[in-house]
């Protein structure tokens, strides 16, 4: 199953070793194919390199062992589509990602979001919905 996980969630894993988001994560990696595209990909790394974010890892090669892992377990798709259904605009990123890389669910706590569901027959669901479901 392709999977697009969204960056408050990818943020709560790298920060909250044995949360749900990083159980999520971690599921997505082992049995799923966890999609990226370049948008994403900056988005994240904007977010998880900001100084306030510095107190929760140990040194910065935790920080950065967690953007490899990402990276390296990602595949990364080359999105086509443009969305512009999303009440934040920033959003629709992760439905043009999911809907280019044909994905079966977005993991996402973002309201926002949760509200589409489903998008085109792309579930979109909280990492708890993701752990029971799948």
């Amino acid at each position: 199953m392709r999977v697009v996980i969204d960056n408050n969630v990818l943020i709560s894993a790298a920060l909250l070793k044995h949360s749900v988001p990083f159980k999520t994560f971690e599921k997505a990696v082992k049995t799923h194919v966890l999609l990226s595209s370049h948008r994403v990909l900056e988005e994240f790394l904007n977010t998880i390199f900001k100084p306030k974010f510095d107190r929760y890892f140990k040194d910065d090669l935790a920080k950065k062992g967690f953007v490899i892992s990402f990276i390296s377990t990602s595949t990364d798709i080359n999105v086509k589509h443009h969305i512009t259904l999303c009440r934040d605009p920033k959003d629709n990123m992760y439905l043009e990602l999911a809907l280019s890389g044909k994905a079966a669910c977005i993991v996402t706590g973002d309201k926002d979001l949760l509200v589409l569901d489903p998008f085109r027959n792309i579930r979109i669901i909280t990492p708890k919905e993701f752990l029971d479901q799948f």
